[in-house]
């Protein structure tokens, strides 16, 4: 196993920007940028042991530095929504900033996934990794506290993609870390709706109309989000136009590390199994990409990728029924999520 390093670009205040890849003995190979600590490829042989890049993306930093929905990237100081950007926080209301109408989508207008992150490898006789720090000022898009966050990308011969986030601060504060990476088992051609999903789950969170949360959890039984059983991700898409973007609820309580979903491409025969700490995940079936050009000049369309964004659950700086993000001084915020692929 091993890491390359190279220099990827630089950004237009000067800062350098590096490209890791991992690679393990398996035929596996991750991309990583110090922007955004992005993954920009995920390559994984396939039924003829083909390698394919299973991952959506761009070939130049400057595609990223422009607007794109959040490819691969790592998503905070809150990933998802958090209904009208405010809060209150021990007796204090805060305001943060609107990025999506009057609600603020994944940490604001300069999120984690726009910062430039440091970065350092290590290596065990098991896996190798790449370790990328921030540290996300007192006041960032209006959020309380210092925050020194930490994610670490391991990559193991199994073909696991471990992602591990750490996070602590100076004062109470929120943290809902994830990583948004589209995923196309099929090389990253065409949609995903022969893809079949499953997410061990009875339980969505109800929406209103502008995608937050009402605090009704609400079943899955008899309706188009019913993936307990492996099922095309095409064959009840029509019922929910756009598509999929739903918070799926694991658990109400902290759990183990638990296999959580699993997506099958019937073409490459390429499995991807979703294990996490995190007591919710995110479907979202890429319902607003349109004409995007991406890596190798494919074009990127509605429904050309699935994301399994595990999480804590949307706006839960808002709802006390919902598990707490809360971050306090002494405390250390900790969540693991795997990718396992297979052929």
């Amino acid at each position: 196993m091993n890491i390359e390093k190279q220099l990827f670009g630089n950004t237009p205040e000067g800062k350098e920007v590096f490209k890791y890849t991992l690679k393990n003995h398996s035929g596996m190979e991750v991309d990583i940028i110090t922007y955004g600590a992005i993954i920009t490829a995920i390559r994984v042989p396939d039924k003829n042991n083909e390698p394919g890049d299973v991952v959506l993306g761009f070939d130049t930093l400057e595609e990223y530095l422009g607007d794109h929905p959040y490819f691969g990237a790592m998503v905070g100081r809150v990933c998802n929504r958090v209904g009208k950007s405010r809060f209150e926080l021990e007796g204090k209301v805060f305001n943060i900033t609107a990025n999506e109408g009057a609600n603020q989508l994944h940490g604001g207008t300069k999120g984690f996934d726009k910062q430039v992150w440091t970065a350092y490898s290590h290596k065990t006789p098991d896996q190798i990794s790449l370790i990328l720090g921030y540290e996300s000022a007192d006041g960032e898009e209006g959020y309380p506290g210092a925050l020194l966050v930490e994610v670490e990308y391991a990559l193991d011969d199994n073909n696991e993609l471990i992602i591990s986030y750490r996070a602590k601060t100076d004062k109470p504060t929120h943290v809902n870390l994830t990583n948004h990476s589209y995923f196309n088992l099929n090389n990253c051609e065409g949609t995903v709706y022969q893809h079949e999903l499953m997410i061990d789950a009875d339980r969505i969170t109800e929406l209103n109309s502008e995608s937050i949360p009402t605090g009704t959890i609400l079943p899955v039984e008899s309706t188009p989000y019913d993936f307990r059983l492996s099922t095309a991700i095409g064959e009840r898409i029509a019922r929910v136009e756009p598509g999929y973007d739903i918070n799926y609820v694991l658990e109400m309580d902290a759990h183990e590390l638990t296999r959580v979903a699993a997506v099958y491409d019937p073409v490459s025969q390429r499995t991807m199994e979703v294990l996490s700490t995190l007591p919710g995940i995110q479907l979202y079936t890429s319902n607003h990409v349109h004409g995007i050009r991406g890596k190798g000049g494919k074009v990127y369309e509605k429904h050309c990728a699935v994301c399994l964004e595990t999480q804590y659950f949307p706006d839960s700086p808002n709802q006390s029924s919902f598990p707490s993000t809360v971050l306090m001084p002494g405390e250390e915020y900790s969540a693991v999520t795997i990718y396992r692929f297979s052929r």
